[in-house]
């Protein structure tokens, strides 16, 4: 006898509850709702399976990681760390910090030794090919402290946009945190993943940045996670990733 393909599914209130958005008794009224979409198909009935490998399921519009085969995972990354996993050179790399069960992870896109922030770390190699191409230009907000005054003029100047070497870059936004007479705290969000792009930018309008930061990739906050920590991505988090994906 030949198996049944359904033996493999799982009823879909019990995938919508192990992710964490309420009982199955929450999880069947919002089937009943008309909240739920299995593979771009809104489903009400309570009966429906489905496999949590192959399906892909959305509540009120978001995707739900239903399949956990992967590791998602965000890091903090230091000040003084190379973003690879090994270095001719001797400096602490992203290596030192996965964690010994993941095996091989890659990290998604890169930061230079001097910034600290955000990082991506996966073993999904397709998901870390996808998000490091060129083609994804996800927004990316960083805390900048640079040194001097960046006055209100200078600020219009960066809001508009500045000519670099490889062509001309503007900021989806910037914010002025504080300014004393020594030092200036700004929050630019980018789309650009350009080398560099945030101390070169800045560089062109000459100020030194002193300190970096990535505070946010996407719908990922770094939040209060400590230097050196990392943390599993939620589901809020990695569902729109995996939709840009095409995951």
């Amino acid at each position: 006898m030949e198996p049944n393909l359904d033996d493999t599914k799982i009823r879909l209130q019990k995938v919508i509850a192990a992710a964490g958005l309420g009982s199955r008794r929450t999880a069947e009224q919002m089937i009943v709702d008309g909240r739920i979409e299995v593979n771009g198909r809104i489903v009400t009935e309570l009966g429906t399976r489905v496999d949590p490998e192959v399906d892909h399921v959305r509540v009120d519009g978001t995707r739900l990681p239903t399949a956990r085969r992967h590791i998602y995972l965000a890091l903090n990354k230091p000040s003084g760390v190379v973003s690879t996993l090994d270095d001719p050179e001797g400096r602490p790399t992203l290596a030192q910090y996965f964690p010994r069960k993941a095996g091989r992870l890659f990290h998604v896109g890169r930061l230079d030794i001097n910034t600290s922030g955000l990082i991506i770390l996966t073993n999904d190699g397709d998901f870390a090919q996808r998000l490091s191409h060129p083609s994804f230009e996800t927004e990316k907000v960083y805390l900048v402290e640079v040194l001097g005054v960046v006055d209100n003029s200078t600020l219009k100047r960066l809001t508009r946009g500045v000519n670099l070497d490889d062509g001309f870059i503007r900021p989806d936004k910037v914010k002025l945190v504080s300014r004393t007479m020594t030092k200036t705290l700004l929050e630019l969000t980018l789309h650009s993943g350009r080398n560099r792009i945030v101390r070169r930018l800045l560089e062109a309008l000459g100020f030194q940045v002193q300190r970096l930061t990535r505070l946010r990739i996407g719908p990922i906050r770094l939040g209060n996670l400590a230097e050196g920590e990392t943390r599993e991505l939620t589901g809020k988090e990695l569902g729109p990733l995996l939709d840009k994906a095409g995951l």
